[in-house]
């Protein structure tokens, strides 16, 4: 059984609350009043008027360029829908409200603070709730957008990056960095703190005994998305990031212990914030797998008992359903002996819900010049491969999902038609060890893509599982609705429809920028719209995706085009360094040697980027040549992958050729060390 600590501050008891205010049960109807949908996390609209008779002919309504047309920028905040006006924040920290029939501003607050990457407002007692930098809390006036209140609270962690949720006069924000990050509670009215939870507790507080030292001081563990709230329980729930260490979120050296309540949703007293119970889904993280997600509350029939359940877990690929009185699992999550590492002072252990993960937990090294069916989670070569949570030192470890992949910081949904949870999850496999910079090296050459699963969460067994061309794990939020329809953006810019019973593709749009946020639907007069922001970001396909401003509402019968097409991601992780033509090194590619500025090294490398060049760009035809230099001291590869044309190893002095003949990009790493990856780019003649 799983093995965990809680402290339960006797029964928590249902308390009587009236129905119409009991929105972690209920869905929203006419409005999408928060991030989430509802105080649940359920992103789930009873609106049916859009369907599977109707949804081919659905188109956009309106378009709203919120900041004059910008491309710059993090826009990944989803917005909310309330009286059929709809309010956004920009990749600036600027509030918009938008007219949700004609798409028309109708007030704009500008942020006074400098440009802040934010993930939606909150609204509530008249209010619009927003953040901005250096940790203000500011509440706008919900008709006008005039500044009511502005409240600065330090010492806590970042405010940045954090939806806000509202509920009976209070609002709840988490933070997104800092030495230690706390779950934070405010007055609505006032803006005043009513009372924080430490990520990392400190001496005399529950759970401080599970750092090592003064370790606890610089844990990390901040609780950087939004939390859920059930009212009939009174109690919040809140999921906490990764620890780190002295020198990276890999190394957990200097920190021994399971190191609560990082990798852990807490529950938590609504009024007071008193710690009610906790579940730790990663003991000891030394993989920046942080199961940071919005928690999803559901009532799901488990062994013929209806149960209030918290479904939770992202990045690992699990989900691990939950009581959430109590924090106990019905279904069976078991501690399970993993590889370990002392130096790393890994824990022993680690939870693995029976039923199994909904993606793949391991690489699979595929044969060079072969193709496996199926097979997104293949293995950049000569990289020790090993299952989730295995330990690192210094040598890199390629594992999967990865930091980056699984199900990241996406919203997801839970229908109440399918009685399913879906979410879209990215493959973005990620190599660790103490050498690498930060919290990990994706290995260039490798493709970054993902799909969208089903779940019942009384059973936690899947239903279906599509595979897409693109990661959907960072913001790219799933709505679905009581016609059994399924909303998801794409970072090429396309707004897909899907049927939520099977995930066959409906209907799609091109927005014009990558979609980093949740899809929402709202009704006006009787009309069903759906509305997406799409803004672009950065991760995990860096500079390759698309950024913009654009708030898109579509309804049936609408009369607006759909945007250019915007160029498409580069799906495969890329080198590091700019292309250089082959004419200008004479077709030839030294190994083991860094290259700047037309230079080669001197010094014999490992690092990511030696290969000289690292880009080679060729005409088809070409006969490219690779060197190990004399003078370095070990013998090199050239691994060619996944096509397989070419795998050599060089002595110092030696060299290879290959006459590239088909145009394309063909990736290739350093069999002595695989850090070193280069590409060579083949164009038409």
């Amino acid at each position: 059984m799983v093995r965990r600590r809680a402290l339960l501050a006797g029964a928590v008891a249902a308390a009587v609350v009236p129905a119409s205010a009991r929105p972690a049960a209920a869905a929203s109807s006419r409005d999408f009043p928060k991030v989430g949908g509802n105080l649940a996390n359920q992103s789930y609209s009873r609106l049916s008027g859009l369907h599977r008779g109707n949804v081919r002919r659905l188109r956009a309504a309106w378009v709203n360029n919120i900041e004059g047309g910008l491309m710059a920028g993090n826009s990944q905040s989803t917005a909310v829908a309330v009286d059929g006006v709809l309010y956004i924040e920009s990749a600036l920290g600027n509030v918009v409200a938008v007219d949700g029939r004609t798409g028309a501003t109708i007030w704009k607050y500008a942020q006074t603070r400098g440009a802040v990457t934010r993930r939606g407002v909150a609204i509530g007692a008249g209010k619009v709730f927003t953040c901005a930098n250096d940790n203000w809390l500011i509440a706008l006036d919900q008709r006008t957008g005039q500044v009511l209140w502005e409240r600065q609270h330090n010492g806590y962690g970042n405010l940045e990056k954090v939806a806000v949720t509202y509920h009976d006069g209070m609002l709840y924000c988490g933070t997104n960095d800092g030495p230690r990050g706390a779950a934070l509670a405010f007055d609505a009215e006032t803006g005043d703190l009513v009372w924080h939870f430490w990520g990392t507790p400190g001496p005399g507080e529950f759970g401080n005994d599970t750092w090592e030292g003064d370790s606890w001081q610089t844990g990390g563990a901040t609780p950087w998305m939004h939390c859920a709230i059930d009212p009939e329980l009174r109690l919040v729930y809140w999921t906490f990031g990764n620890a780190r260490g002295a020198r990276s979120s890999q190394d957990g050296s200097q920190r021994g212990g399971q190191n609560l309540f990082a990798n852990s949703i807490v529950a938590m007293d609504l009024k007071t914030g008193a710690y009610r119970w906790h579940f730790q889904s990663i003991h000891h993280d030394i993989w920046d797998m942080d199961n940071v997600m919005a928690p999803v509350l559901v009532d799901a029939r488990v062994h013929g008992r209806m149960r209030k359940l918290v479904v939770y877990g992202s990045k690992t690929g699990m989900y691990y359903i939950l009581d959430r009185a109590d924090g106990s699992a019905p279904l069976g999550i078991d501690e399970r002996p993993v590889p370990q590492e002392p130096r790393q002072k890994t824990w022993p252990t680690q939870p693995f819900p029976r039923q199994g993960g909904w993606t793949e937990l391991m690489p699979v090294r595929q044969p060079l010049g072969t193709e496996i069916p199926g097979a997104p989670h293949r293995a950049v070569p000569n990289y020790p491969i090993g299952p989730l949570f295995t330990p690192h030192w210094d040598e890199p470890i390629l594992t999967i999902p990865g930091h980056g992949g699984g199900a990241d910081w996406n919203h997801q949904s839970f229908s109440h038609s399918t009685r399913l949870v879906y979410t879209g999850f990215g493959y973005v496999a990620a190599a660790h060890s103490l050498t690498e910079p930060a919290n990990g090296l994706r290995p260039p050459g490798e493709y970054m893509t993902g799909g969208v699963v089903a779940v019942d969460p009384g059973t936690n067994r899947v239903r279906w599982k599509k595979n897409m061309p693109y990661s959907l794990a960072h913001g790219n939020g799933i709505l679905t609705t009581a016609a059994d329809l399924l909303f998801i953006g794409r970072p090429d810019g396309n707004l897909l429809c899907l049927d939520a019973r099977d995930g066959r593709e409906l209907w799609r749009w091109q927005t014009g920028a990558a979609v980093s946020s949740s899809p929402i639907s709202y009704e006006i007069d009787g009309e069903q719209y759906i509305a997406v922001y799409a803004g672009g970001t950065s991760i995990p396909y860096g500079n390759s995706a698309q950024r913009g401003d654009h708030l898109w509402a579509f309804k049936v019968g609408g009369t607006v085009p759909p945007a250019a097409t915007p160029p498409p991601p580069v799906i495969r992780r890329p080198v590091s360094g700019g292309p250089v033509d082959g004419s200008a090194v004479n077709n030839t590619v030294v190994l083991a040697r860094t290259y700047d500025n037309g230079q080669v090294g001197t010094v014999e490398s490992t690092a990511v980027n030696a290969m000289a060049p690292t880009h080679l760009r060729v005409p088809a035809g070409t006969t490219v040549t690779f060197v190990n230099p004399a003078d370095n001291v070990n013998v090199h590869g050239a691994t060619q992958f996944f096509e397989g044309l070419f795998d050599i190893r060089l002595k110092p002095g030696e060299s290879f050729q290959y006459t590239f003949t088909k145009p394309g990009e063909y990736f290739f790493n350093d069999s002595h060390s695989p850090r070193p990856t280069g590409k060579i780019e083949v164009t038409p003649r």
